[in-house]
């Protein structure tokens, strides 16, 4: 009992079969009041019309004249079986009416009460009022209230009836509602206990209907996509960074350990710890590039989005490139169209620019042409560089965004670059397509022109 009262499902189940409940009830006490109270009311209107006749006829025409009217009244088939008139003289002597006579002398005038009287030989439950004529004679109009108080009885009954029903509905409808909340969240549960378990490959079951469990249920599978996805991502990150940081440090250890042997030659001594720096300041670049994806892909940014041009990104960074590119016999030629411009991070839209100028250099071959274009279509903007090099192979082409990949081993680089570009396009909402350039190899970047930074599963990032 404790375990089922401490569950919110059947708690939220009670209230909604308590609240139920006290609906029908409240519904049927007004329905009751409502109904009795109008007839009352219109039986007590009745009473008194009559007796206002009676008396200003009285008046105008004497006790007699009073004394047939009420035989007539009682007598003319119309609601004779309920009328209640009384009248009698100063005396207390009866003149007319269908009651034997009135003995309560202390019952209150002119105000319509309950009171039993006798009638046609047996009791009968009525209101009545009593008023005292100018002459000193009694006049007393009534109606007889068995059939109200059949009606409210058979009222009443159904009131009790219908509660009673609605009470047994109601903990019916309790249970189903708690065993239906139950079923829900008891599939939810045994899916999170199997994944924290270690079965990331778990998902809630899904019914197929478009109801509150059924998006939850469907956001929380998402969610364990992204994480499965991240946490493989993790472990083939884990273990490319191992590889590739065992090298170089081997390499390292290795040069080291050679110049320490012999005769301690300085220059020998000197080569080594120039080649270890440079060694160590390769690590020191991977690990930065390493932190850049890593802080893209979580939405953590340096600094909020703001509106940058993209020609004064590409030219800025062709100050820096011309001389890289003349002196390795590579043309950089650009084409924007106007001044396109994004709500963006302007250094991650720079590094975006960058990666790609410098993955072009690396591979292009000399001499080819660099090829940079930009251009607004609609709400997007759409950059391109491509090269007329000897391209990448189709069957490469989707490997050459995964962290550490590279096709050529021989040239130097981290294979970090293209990983870099497909972080910060993800964060700024866009889209990474690598195309063949015939001959060559084009990368276009589709970025919104506005709108809020993404996550990786897709959902907007609220700027720091």
């Amino acid at each position: 009992m404790d375990r089922i009262w401490h569950s919110v499902a059947f708690r939220l189940a009670l209230i909604c079969g308590a609240l139920v409940i006290a609906s029908v009830f409240l519904f049927s006490t007004v329905f009751y009041f409502a109904t009795i109270g109008v007839m009352a009311r219109t039986i007590d209107t009745k009473i008194n019309a009559i007796s206002s006749r009676l008396s200003d006829d009285a008046k105008n025409n004497g006790l007699n004249s009073v004394a047939q009217r009420i035989e007539h009244t009682l007598s003319d088939g119309v609601d004779s079986d309920t009328e209640i008139i009384l009248l009698t003289d100063p005396n207390g002597k009866k003149l007319a009416g269908n009651i034997s006579g009135w003995a309560d002398r202390a019952a209150p005038l002119n105000l319509v009460i309950d009171r039993v009287v006798m009638r046609g030989g047996g009791v009968s439950p009525s209101r009545v009022l009593l008023h005292r004529l100018d002459s000193g004679a009694l006049l007393i109009v009534g109606r007889d209230m068995q059939d109200l108080n059949e009606i409210r009885i058979l009222i009443a009954r159904a009131v009790v009836i219908g509660g009673i029903l609605a009470v047994l509905l109601a903990v019916i409808g309790t249970l189903l509602f708690r065993r239906e909340i139950e079923k829900r969240i008891s599939s939810i549960r045994h899916a999170t206990i199997d994944i924290e378990a270690g079965n990331l490959s778990r998902r809630i079951p899904m019914t197929g209907t478009p109801d509150e469990f059924g998006r939850l249920s469907a956001d929380i599978n998402r969610m364990l996509d992204r994480i499965q996805h991240l946490m493989e991502g993790v472990r083939h990150v884990s273990n490319i960074i191992a590889h590739n940081l065992r090298t170089p440090l081997g390499l390292i250890r290795g040069h080291l350990e050679e110049s320490m042997r012999g005769t301690h030659d300085s220059t020998k001594l000197e080569a080594a710890g120039e080649f270890a720096i440079e060694e160590i300041d390769n690590l020191i670049v991977v690990l930065e590039k390493l932190l850049q994806i890593a802080e893209a892909e979580s939405s953590t940014r340096r600094q909020p989005f703001e509106q940058v041009s993209i020609s004064q990104v590409v030219t800025n960074l062709l100050e820096l490139y011309d001389a890289a590119a003349e002196e390795l016999g590579i043309t950089i030629v650009t084409d924007i169209a106007g001044d396109p411009s994004i709500a963006g991070d302007k250094d991650l839209l720079a590094g975006i620019v960058a990666n790609l100028i410098d993955n072009a250099l690396k591979y292009a071959g000399s001499p080819s042409i660099i090829r940079i274009a930009a251009a607004q279509h609609g709400d997007f903007i759409c950059l391109t560089v491509e090269d007329n090099g000897p391209g990448i192979p189709e069957i490469e082409r989707q490997k050459v965004v995964q962290k550490f990949y590279r096709i050529n081993r021989q040239t130097r680089g981290s294979g970090l670059g293209l990983s870099i570009v497909a972080a910060f396009t993800q964060l700024h909402g866009g889209s990474m397509d690598i195309e063949d350039a015939e001959p060559g190899f084009r990368v276009r970047i589709t970025l919104p022109i506005s709108g809020s930074p993404t996550l990786p599963n897709g959902n907007e990032s609220n700027p720091l």
